[in-house]
């Protein structure tokens, strides 16, 4: 199960990639937390850029059979979080993501490649 989870968050990565977010980023984070398994994390130039790569993650996995448990923050679109449970798409836009600084939050998370063949 771990590395299916490991597959979808590189698939999700490469789904942000397509959009052309910056610093696309994969979290482990299963030994930390019980909130969920990987946190993918990527930055944005524009709120329609950020909407864009949020939409592009969630039907990624929806075609890969992973249902998507909530999204937050679309409609202000400076931070959306898409939750897929064991699996947490974070897409920001690039300032917020600084202010937030999630990498240095869990900066003990080890980082997966992002490389995928999808």
């Amino acid at each position: 199960m771990q590395q299916q989870y490991a597959e979808l968050a590189r698939a999700a990565a490469d789904a942000a990639d397509s959009k052309k977010a910056k610093d696309v980023v994969i979290l482990d984070i299963h030994d930390l937390s019980v909130i969920a398994d990987y946190f993918v994390i990527c930055s944005a130039r524009s709120r329609t850029q950020v909407q864009a790569i949020a939409d592009a993650v969630r039907e990624k996995l929806e075609e890969r059979g992973l249902h998507c448990k909530g999204v937050e923050g679309k409609e202000d679109a400076k931070w959306i979080l898409v939750d897929f449970g064991d699996l947490v798409a974070h897409v920001f836009m690039e300032e917020d993501r600084e202010f937030f600084g999630l990498e240095r939050l869990w900066g003990d998370a080890p980082r997966l490649s992002v490389a995928v063949d999808v």
